[in-house]
């Protein structure tokens, strides 16, 4: 008898260890379809200062503060960067591997020769690796999404 109360308990509360398993980040969720990020990537200026929704699998997390993300495209070797205001919103460091829903604005980031030493000399510190400003030769523009709200499974 109590092995079957037991079994009943666990099947009770299997759909509940499912749900502690999302995690909810910032606002709510509103939009019912994802943008591939192929197509973010592929056609930018379709996007600039739209709110959009990706899905995709979570390849790296910003270590020194969980204020970004990668998101990997459905396209091999592509992905699409989601930045949020440090500590509005912190992709915790578990989200790597995980998939992610993500609404964000699309944004197109345009830094001189010395903003992409800094941002690139940040992310290899935060990273733990070595840099070297050489490898910086201009200019760059990219585009990437400020987060607003993220649900990670």
């Amino acid at each position: 008898m109590n092995k079957l109360i037991l079994n009943i308990m666990m099947l009770l509360l299997l759909p509940l260890i499912a749900i502690a398993q999302e995690l909810k980040l910032g606002e709510p969720l509103t939009l019912s379809e994802a943008t591939k990020v192929s197509e973010i990537n592929n056609h930018p200026e379709n996007y600039f200062g739209k709110r959009v929704m990706i899905e995709g699998l979570v390849i790296n997390v910003c270590a020194a503060r969980g204020c970004w993300m990668d998101i990997a495209s459905d396209v091999p070797f592509e992905k699409i960067q989601v930045k949020v205001v440090d500590g509005e919103i912190v992709f915790p460091l578990e989200a790597k591997g995980k998939t992610a829903r993500v609404e964000g604005i699309a944004e197109k980031m345009q830094l001189s020769k010395e903003q992409a030493v800094e941002m690139a000399k940040h992310q290899a510190m935060e990273a733990g690796g070595t840099f070297d400003p050489a490898t910086v030769t201009g200019p760059v523009t990219f585009l990437r999404l400020r987060g607003l709200g993220a649900v990670i499974q």
